[in-house]
């Protein structure tokens, strides 16, 4: 069975990163919009076959997910290995950044945070296979093509895959809005699995008790926690800064070290 990649943005990084070979891509019959002009230019320029459907036929594909009247057929999705995923962040030792999404069920917070983590470069994106979200066709729409750009590894438990990793020597860190220690005050300079909790409950016990520190974003007004995929970017911002900026001194002056309460 095919995959389907839906929407402007998803089908054109797809064809531009080459992440998953595309069969084919279709456009709606009657649409002569820049963007469809755009894909179709790109897919001939790659070789790639193009048809024109009927609306409602991309409609019936896949019902519920705003096409744009653009969709690539790919081959079924294929999630990474995570012995290759581990060697490929250790490369620089010291710099490997996975993330990991401890059963996030919401496919477009899923989507979001793949979009995140792939923008700030980590090595890897880490799902359970139950209980969670995984890579569908509306995922790869609202992660806007990302999830092609970095290797999502599908466990069986969780909570192994995080052993394996301590293992290895990544350092396992939780972002929970209870965390005691701000994502300023945290050394990151180290090989890091960065987790993020289930949107309603946060991290769930078995993964809590893995992690080595449970940081959170000091809260500087009246609202007192953030969407996951938002709390993801200021956590992975604030790694990345650190990184290139390392050093005692590389807190920006004034941070407070207070942190705040509640699921980030």
């Amino acid at each position: 069975m095919p995959y389907l990649i839906p929407g402007y943005h998803a089908v054109r990084e797809t064809l531009h990163r080459r992440g998953i070979p595309v069969r084919e891509v279709w456009i709606a019959q009657g649409v002569k919009s820049r963007r469809c002009r755009e894909i179709e230019d790109l897919a001939k320029n790659l070789g790639i076959p193009v048809r024109t459907r009927g609306g409602r036929e991309l409609g019936g594909h896949l019902p519920g997910v705003v096409h744009q009247g653009i969709m690539a057929v790919a081959e079924r999705y294929a999630y990474a290995d995570l012995e290759e995923t581990i060697r490929a962040a250790r490369k620089e030792p010291g710099s490997g950044l996975l993330v990991a999404a401890d059963h996030l069920t919401d496919e477009g917070n899923l989507g979001a945070v793949i979009r995140t983590a792939a923008f700030f470069r980590a090595h890897g994106f880490i799902i359970p296979r139950d209980r969670s979200a995984s890579v569908t066709p509306r995922v790869m729409k609202r992660s806007a093509g990302a999830a092609a750009l970095i290797p999502v590894v599908r466990v069986v438990n969780l909570g192994r895959a995080l052993d394996r990793l301590e293992k290895e020597g990544f350092w396992v860190i939780g972002a929970a809005g209870e965390g005691t220690q701000s994502v300023y005050r945290t050394d990151w300079d180290r090989d890091v699995v960065l987790v993020v909790g289930n949107e309603q409950e946060g991290l769930s016990p078995g993964v809590r008790k893995r992690c080595r520190e449970l940081v959170s974003i000091p809260v500087r007004g009246p609202v007192a926690s953030l969407n996951v995929a938002v709390a993801a970017g200021a956590v992975l911002s604030e790694i990345t800064r650190r990184r290139v900026h390392s050093g005692p001194d590389s807190r920006p002056s004034g941070q407070p070290e207070a942190v705040g309460r509640g699921k980030v």
